[in-house]
């Protein structure tokens, strides 16, 4: 069994910045792809970013050039560094991986973006 376990969301104001963080553990191997996707109120779920075993970066168009995704292949963790929020990151973030069973997904942490 696969558990991807988020951290890190929070109340910030617009302008802040915040760092997510998840850890997988379980029978999931060594993940091909890790990364952040997010669904906000009354929105679809969407991609934030992704990155693969060796350094490969996508990134959703409304994320780019403000928040960046790194990842620990020794501690199976992702990372999302969010800078320069804005109200319409507000939106439950989803940690992803893509594992030798099949995708999993975390139970997704709260970030809101007040202004």
């Amino acid at each position: 069994q696969v558990h991807l376990v988020e951290s890190g969301g929070d109340l910030v104001r617009t302008g802040g910045s915040l760092r997510l963080s998840c850890v997988a553990s379980g029978r999931i191997g060594i993940p091909n792809v890790m990364g952040w996707y997010r669904q906000g109120p009354g929105k679809e779920r969407e991609l934030v970013a992704t990155i693969t075993t060796v350094g490969s970066t996508n990134y959703g168009e409304s994320v780019k050039d403000r928040f960046t995704v790194s990842r620990n292949r020794a501690k199976n963790t992702v990372y999302l560094q969010m800078n320069g929020l804005k109200t319409e990151d507000t939106a439950v973030y989803f940690c992803y991986a893509d594992t030798v069973w099949g995708p999993a997904w975390g139970q997704g942490t709260q970030v809101t973006v007040s202004s």
